[in-house]
């Protein structure tokens, strides 16, 4: 087996591995203050990310792939969560990852980490507003959507502001927090993603 094929072989289980975590994570979301109670936190992404670094944007992006895959076996959204997920966290890790790769420094890693968790923030309103929340009106009327928030803001009247007030602050601060545990034990998982150690 020559080099690239071991490095290959390396890469693709380490990004079975970093997926498998990644969908036990996801399992374990739990709700935030501020935010309506089907608005979930997790940190399912945190795998990809440090996939994405370690291993390139590719890595990354599979990570969230073969995790949203997985979850299709327990989805209560018939899969259109699943395909949220995996545009946004798509979107989070190949942009910290492509940024990254220009500027391998900690420095490289931070101001990639923002982009992507900017670019993810912006993309939500969008994908929430076109591909989540049609579904999510089968199981509750919009009404009832729009009241959820409303109970926190009495400002929210449609939709629209309901996402850029409340979703895209939350997805913004739920991309750094992803980016605060990564900085804290990258460098001890790093090297084992890689082989050097």
């Amino acid at each position: 087996m020559n080099k690239s094929s071991k490095l290959s072989v390396r890469t693709m289980a380490s990004v079975a591995m970093l997926a498998a975590v990644s969908f036990v994570l996801m399992l374990f979301d739990f709700s935030v203050p501020f935010m309506p109670g089907f608005i979930k936190m997790d940190f399912s992404e945190l795998p990809a990310l440090i996939g994405s670094f370690a291993l390139g944007p590719v890595a990354g992006v599979m990570v969230c792939f073969v995790k949203n895959l997985l979850h299709l076996f327990v989805t209560s959204t018939g899969g259109v969560g699943e395909l949220s997920n995996f545009v946004l966290g798509a979107v989070f890790v190949s942009v910290a990852g492509v940024i990254y790769k220009k500027n391998k420094t900690r420095k490289g890693a931070f101001i990639g980490a923002l982009a992507g968790a900017l670019s993810m923030a912006v993309i939500s309103v969008f994908s929430n507003y076109y591909i989540v929340y049609p579904v999510y009106t089968a199981f509750m009327p919009m009404e009832g959507i729009i009241a959820a928030y409303n109970a926190i803001y009495s400002g929210i009247n449609n939709l629209w502001q309901a996402l850029i007030i409340f979703n895209m602050p939350f997805t913004f601060v739920k991309g750094m927090a992803v980016t605060a545990v990564s900085f804290l034990i990258y460098k001890k998982i790093a090297p084992i993603l890689k082989g050097t150690k």
